[in-house]
C-alpha cells in the first residue's frame, strides 16, 4: 500500500476533493474540503483509508448506497458547501465570457424529489438484476429505492423488476423507464424487439396487476388504462409515451418562472425546442406563442393540449428539424422574443440566426454549460448583451446544472437592413 496525508483544498469539477501533491494537484473522491485523509496511491485513483480530521463541514449522506451507486456525486458536504462548489461550476464556466460577476445565486429546485426514472435490467446466471449504474464501472447496483424519488415513485423499482423479467428472454439489456403522472405510474420498456400478440396480454395484465396509468414497449402503447397528464399551467398535457419531461415539477416550475419573468413585456414569442410546451403554453397566458419542435409525438400532445384549454393567447405550432433546418432571418422577424431549450448539443445552427437578427430578448435554457457558453458567445458577438445567468439545481448531488440566459440587444447596436442593390 502506498499511502499519503493530504489535506483537501477545494472541490473539483466531478465533486472530488482536490489537494496539492508533490507533483500537482490530487483528486479524492469522498473528499471535502477541510478534511486530511490518509489515502492510497497504490492504483492509481486516489482511495480514502482513513480521515485523519473531518471536515465542519461533513455530514452523513442520505443513502446508504453513496459512494457504491453512480448516481450520485456528493452527499457528504454541507448546504453551504455544496451550493458554493455548484454554482461556482457556473461561474469558471462564464470566464471566457467574463460574465462571472451576472451569475446569480443557486435556486434548489429538487423539490418534492424526481418524478421519473429509468431502471437498467440484465440477465445473469443467477436470474434477472435491476439497479442503478456501479460508480465508475458498467456493473449494475440492485436498488429497491432511492431516496431522491418522489414519493410517487417508491414502488417503482418493485415494479420495474417484474416487468422488465418479461422481456428478458431475448437477452438483451432492457431499460425500464417509469414517470409518475397525475393519472399515475407511466412505463415504458426499452431494449426489447417486436412484441408478440401473446406478450401484450401478458403485458396488458401486468399494467392491471400494478394499477398503471400506461405501459409502453419503445412507445408502442400497450394498453392506456388512464391518461398519463401533467398540469403545465392551466394546460393538462398527456405526455408522450417515453417522452421528455423535467426531471422535478419544481424544477420545470423554477425554470419557467424565470423564462415568463424574463419575457413580461414581450407580445409575441417563439418558442423554439418547445418539447410538450413547458414554457410556451405558460407564456401563452400573457403573449401569443410560436413553438416550434422536431418531436412528432411532442407536437401532437402540445396541440392536443391547446385545443383542450381555454383562455390562452393565439399559438401556432410547427414540426421542423432546427438542427438542419432553423429559422430564418425574415421568419423571426415577426417576434420581440425568443426562448430556446436545446438539448445537451447546443443549437448552434438556430443561434447563428439570431445573432444576425434584431430579436429584443432572447431567453437560453440549457442543460450543459459547455454548450450554453458557446452559444452564449455567438451571440454576444452578434452584439447581445448577457444581462443575466441563473443556475437550477434540479439534479440534487450531482454535477449537472440547469441555465437560464437573458440577452438584450441594446437599441444602440440593432442592425439595419441593407438596401438592395437594382
Amino acid at each position: 500500500m502506498t499511502t499519503l496525508t493530504l489535506d483537501i483544498l477545494r472541490l473539483g469539477s466531478k465533486g472530488d476533493g482536490v489537494a496539492e501533491g508533490p507533483n500537482g494537484p490530487i483528486f479524492v473522491p469522498r473528499a471535502i474540503p477541510g478534511d486530511r485523509v490518509s489515502v492510497d496511491l497504490a492504483y492509481g485513483e486516489p482511495e480514502i483509508v482513513e480521515i485523519e480530521t473531518a471536515s465542519p463541514h461533513r455530514i452523513a449522506p442520505i443513502c446508504p448506497l453513496f459512494g457504491t451507486c453512480g448516481g450520485c456525486l456528493m452527499q457528504e458536504a454541507d448546504e453551504e458547501t455544496y451550493s458554493t462548489w455548484k454554482r461556482g461550476l457556473v461561474i469558471e464556466a462564464m470566464a471566457p465570457l467574463k460574465a462571472g460577476d451576472r451569475v446569480a445565486p443557486l435556486i434548489a429546485a429538487h423539490g418534492d424529489g424526481r418524478r421519473r426514472v429509468t431502471f437498467h435490467a440484465r440477465r445473469t446466471d443467477s436470474g434477472v438484476e435491476l439497479g442503478f449504474m456501479r460508480a465508475r464501472s458498467h456493473d449494475l447496483i440492485p436498488v429497491a429505492h432511492c431516496p431522491l424519488l418522489t414519493d410517487g415513485l417508491k414502488r417503482a423499482a418493485e415494479i420495474a423488476l417484474p416487468l422488465a423479467t418479461r422481456l428478458a428472454s431475448s437477452g438483451k439489456p432492457i431499460d425500464v423507464g417509469v414517470t409518475e403522472s397525475l393519472g399515475g405510474l407511466d412505463v415504458d420498456l426499452r431494449g426489447y424487439g417486436a412484441v408478440s400478440a401473446q406478450l401484450r396480454r401478458t403485458l396488458a395484465n401486468d399494467a392491471e396487476h400494478y394499477d398503471l396509468a400506461r405501459l409502453s414497449v419503445h412507445g408502442d402503447v400497450i394498453v392506456e388504462r388512464r391518461r398519463a397528464e401533467i398540469m403545465i399551467g392551466r394546460a393538462r398535457v398527456a405526455l408522450p409515451p417515453g417522452g421528455f419531461l423535467q426531471a422535478t415539477q419544481k424544477g420545470e416550475e423554477v425554470l419557467a418562472e424565470l423564462v415568463t419573468q424574463a419575457l413580461q413585456k414581450s407580445t409575441k414569442v417563439a418558442d423554439l425546442f418547445s418539447g410538450i410546451g413547458t414554457f410556451a403554453l405558460r407564456i401563452a397566458e400573457t403573449a401569443s406563442v410560436h413553438a416550434v419542435e422536431s418531436n412528432a409525438p411532442a407536437v401532437a400532445a402540445l396541440q392536443r393540449a391547446i385545443r383542450e384549454t381555454q383562455g390562452l393567447k393565439p399559438m401556432s405550432v410547427e414540426t421542423r428539424d432546427l438542427f438542419r433546418r432553423p429559422l430564418t432571418g425574415l421568419d423571426l422577424s415577426a417576434f420581440d422574443a425568443i426562448v430556446l431549450d436545446p438539448p445537451r448539443a447546443g443549437a448552434e445552427a438556430q443561434i447563428r440566426v439570431i445573432a444576425t437578427s434584431n430579436i429584443p430578448r432572447v431567453v437560453s435554457v440549457s442543460c450543459h454549460l459547455g454548450t450554453f457558453v458557446r452559444d452564449a458567445e455567438l451571440l454576444v458577438r452578434g452584439g447581445y448583451r448577457l444581462v443575466s445567468v441563473t443556475p437550477v439545481d434540479q439534479f440534487r448531488h450531482s454535477s449537472h446544472v440547469e441555465l437560464v440566459g437573458v440577452f438584450e440587444r441594446p437599441a444602440l447596436s440593432v442592425k439595419r437592413p441593407r438596401k438592395l442593390l437594382g
